[in-house]
């Protein structure tokens, strides 16, 4: 190195020393020296005799690399104890200025390099550091010639401290002024790794004069124990180098255990510079866009990064080591350390960077996945709830937040829904093709979106039907007001979406039928709003108008959900009418049965048998709900209590309304029937419904939690069908997921359903839980599913729902047919 980018305080600080060490040597060799007349020596051979001492003491160096660079370590305080007793004091300052700028000459020339600029500040500082010893030792004592006393140990010592605190402090501020960090850190580092070696050297000083003084044919003896001594010295430096590498390695490598990508490059650069004593790392990051990203520290502390071009394949620097960053074949970056170019890496330093490289390719690889990953659930999340082609709130989330701003909403406080159908669309698909609807509805949700307020709720519910909910509806004193705000919004909304428009090249005016339903916010949920605004929207259709209110006299199903709950609470107390149907799960894999799920039907003494469907829905939104649930647990339990006397140990499955899980008795009452039955807990699995993987209610979670306390199992049925399901898996544990039906049944034909069938079959073996696939219905479907990794499934293919008193049969023979009779469910329920 040069003048050219040497920092200015080096250079001044250079200067300084190489002055004062000139000076020094100068002054000292112009002040008279008296040696004794008897000498033997003469001056000038005691001079060169010196001069050989201070060369040979910096020739035996040790080195060590710390964060700031590397350290050399000499017996620099022993030379320095024998020079004082041979050599007048002030002719030593001379003497170090040539010894040492010899010796570190000849090292530059042979090893190092090192620029010009640097011998003449390391000779300068051990120079200057020589004359300051000189002047602290001749303050205490005269050792020219001098027998060894204790007071003159005493003296020799004080000099010897003085070149070591020197020589430390004149290096630490070269490292600090060079690289923008605190002096301490080097000057402790270079104290700490020279304090063996100093006590070493002022007792071989010590030694070396005392032998000189008794008879110096003694010296003859020294050369083996010097050198047992620098091995011993050597070894020390080594074992402390290894150790704290491999304490430096290990916190660097933990430091890498980040989630995010620049937290994984910032603790990169920052451990490298230190477990390597780097002057400069450089990061650069392969990014999945095809962009690079440098990440950059120095030994100053700053840390930039930003974007650069890939980097170019070529030879690095004598002083630097480069490392790409590969996990398999996939590359994910570049790793590059700069050393000083006066201390070029050796090869265990080659071998550490390897290993570094290794385990931070594997963390940038691993943020880079946990980044996909978490794109993918945003993306997956936002799809959940919102409309691909239209980018409004799907049905689902309709439901869902729309029963949220109900609640929000004081009980009588009037809110309105209009439900809006395209007229002719099917004819716009049929005449004009698919691509000419999908523009046709993205202009519809467009018009929509500009036409809506703060705080309405938009959405498109499905085909060419969009729902608007108005919760800003004027309160006034005469009621019907709110019903003629209501339709004067849907009035205006059809007759804006009705301006002419181009749709793939045809112009053309978009109509729309529109139904409108007030009603106050504590008055009905979400669903049954859209059930009577569909009943308005299909009574403007039939009246040729493009706006209808909803008509409670024309609404039939009204009276006859009255009479239906009416005529339960019947079934209720009769015990013979509601009846369950038990349809097993089977294991895939051995055909062994894995659970069974207990399915309602009502045998109605009027209108004959009827499925869930047909009176669920009423049930949920009544005051019956509770008695009901409570009916299908009893009936549940009592089945499972009796394969238990069969000596069957197989799970039954309930479902579980969202509104039964807002009761916090549920938990006791559930907890009494297993008792009454005699039933494990394990035994029983909650299917929970999409409504409740929707709900983030406090209530429903602590219920949730509490159940499974008890050792009741969960299971989430239909999952990924509406609103993510995945942030519910986050906050309660469940024991299984079922596939629904819908995905199963498309899987053959539908990429898209296959993937999401094989996505919650990797997810639930990620988590641990089971994976049931409902709705099975074909041999090619159960193929299908077997070669996806599904466990287990229920359908038509196996069997129908069958009554109570047939199942037992069906569930002893299937695990007396299992290979091995081996159940798959282990003791505490968990496969």
């Amino acid at each position: 190195m040069g003048l050219r980018g040497t920092p200015t305080g080096v250079l001044l600080l250079t200067a300084a020393v190489g002055i004062t060490a000139l000076v020094a040597a100068v002054v000292g060799l112009t002040v008279p020296a008296a040696l004794p007349p008897d000498d033997a020596l003469p001056g000038p051979a005691r001079f060169g005799i010196a001069v050989a001492v201070f060369a040979v003491a910096q020739l035996a160096r040790l080195q060590f690399r710390t964060a700031s660079g590397m350290v050399s370590i000499t017996w620099g305080e022993a030379a320095l104890i024998v020079c004082l007793y041979l050599v007048p004091a002030g002719w030593l300052p001379a003497a170090a200025l040539l010894g040492t700028g010899t010796a570190w000459t000849a090292m530059s020339l042979l090893t190092d390099r090192r620029p010009a600029l640097e011998l003449v500040r390391i000779t300068g500082s051990l120079t200057a550091a020589t004359a300051l010893a000189v002047a602290v030792t001749s303050a205490l004592g005269r050792p020219l010639l001098a027998a060894p006393t204790p007071a003159l140990a005493l003296a020799l010592t004080a000099g010897s401290v003085t070149y070591l605190l020197t020589t430390g402090w004149l290096g630490g501020a070269t490292l600090a002024l060079r690289h923008g960090v605190p002096v301490g850190p080097p000057l402790l580092a270079a104290l700490r790794g020279k304090l063996l070696m100093f006590v070493g050297n002022v007792a071989v000083g010590l030694v070396i004069v005392t032998l000189l003084e008794l008879d110096a044919r003694w010296l003859l003896l020294l050369p083996p124990p010097l050198w047992l001594l620098q091995q011993t010295y050597r070894h020390r430096l080594r074992a402390d180098q290894e150790r704290r590498t491999w304490r430096a390695f290990a916190e660097a490598t933990a430091a890498l255990n980040q989630l995010d990508e620049r937290g994984v490059a910032t603790a990169a650069v920052s451990g490298a510079l230190t477990l390597f004593g780097a002057e400069l790392v450089d990061v650069d990051v392969a990014r999945g866009d095809g962009r690079w990203w440098r990440y950059r520290a120095d030994l100053g502390g700053q840390l930039r990064d930003r974007e650069v071009d890939a980097p170019v394949r070529t030879e690095p620097a004598e002083h630097e080591l480069v490392r790409p960053l590969t996990v398999g074949s996939v590359g994910v970056g570049e790793l590059r350390v700069h050393f000083a170019r006066s201390a070029p890496p050796s090869a265990r330093e080659r071998d550490a960077v390897a290993a570094f490289g290794d385990a931070l390719a594997a963390a940038l690889h691993d943020a880079a996945t946990h980044r996909e990953l978490r794109l993918v659930t945003a993306r997956s999340s936002y799809e959940a709830v919102h409309d691909q082609l239209t980018g409004l709130v799907n049905r689902a989330a309709m439901l869902d937040q729309g029963d949220q701003a109900l609640r929000k909403l004081a009980h009588d406080h009037p809110v309105a829904l209009l439900l809006l159908d395209i007229n002719q669309f099917k004819e716009v698909n049929d005449t004009l093709g698919h691509a000419a609807g999908d523009q046709l509805l993205r202009l519809t949700a467009s018009r929509l979106t500009a036409l809506a307020r703060p705080g309405d709720l938009l959405g498109r519910l499905g085909g060419d039907e969009f729902a608007l909910l108005l919760t800003a509806v004027p309160v006034v004193g005469d009621r019907p007001a709110p019903m003629a705000y209501a339709l004067r919004q849907a009035r205006e909304i059809a007759e804006r979406l009705a301006a002419p428009t181009e749709v793939a090249g045809v112009r053309m005016s978009v109509e729309v039928s529109v139904g409108v339903v007030v009603a106050d916010a504590g008055a009905a949920d979400l669903t049954e709003l859209l059930r009577r605004a569909d009943i308005a929207m299909y009574q403007a259709k039939e009246g040729g108008g493009s706006v209808a209110a909803y008509d409670s006299s024309r609404d039939a199903a009204s009276t006859d959900h009255l009479a239906l709950l009416a005529e339960l609470r019947e079934a209720l107390a009769a015990d013979d009418q509601l009846v369950l149907a038990l349809q097993p799960a089977v294991d895939l894999a051995t055909g062994a049965p894995t659970g069974v799920e207990a399915l309602i039907r009502w045998r109605h003494p009027r209108r004959g048998w009827l499925g869930p469907a047909d009176f669920i829905r009423p049930v949920e939104n009544s005051e019956q709900l509770g008695a009901f649930t409570r009916y299908v647990l009893d009936k549940a339990l009592a089945v499972a209590a009796d394969w238990a006397r069969l000596g069957l140990d197989v799970p039954i499955s309930v479902n579980l309304s969202a509104r039964s899980l807002l009761d916090p008795r549920l938990p006791a009452e559930i907890g009494e029937a297993l008792r009454r039955h005699q039933v494990p807990p394990r035994r029983l699995v909650l299917e929970i419904t999409e409504t409740v993987v929707m709900s983030e209610l406090e209530i429903i979670d602590e219920v949730l939690a509490t159940l499974r306390a008890m050792g009741v199992q969960l299971a989430v049925d239909d999952f990924g069908t509406g609103f993510s399901s995945l942030t519910f898996l986050t906050r309660i544990a469940v024991d299984e997921l079922k596939v629904d039906r819908s995905f199963v049944i498309r899987m053959a034909d539908s990429p898209e359903a296959a993937a999401i069938v094989r996505t919650t079959v990797g997810l639930a073996h990620e988590l641990g839980l089971r994976v049931v696939a409902e709705g099975v219905e074909t041999a090619e479907q159960r193929n299908a599913l077997a070669e996806l990794g599904c466990t287990a499934a229920q359908g038509y293919h196996f069997f129908k729902p069958m009554p109570a008193d047939k199942i037992g049969a069906v569930l002893g023979s299937l695990l007396d047919a299992a290979p091995g009779n081996v159940f798959p469910l282990r003791a505490d329920g968990a496969s």
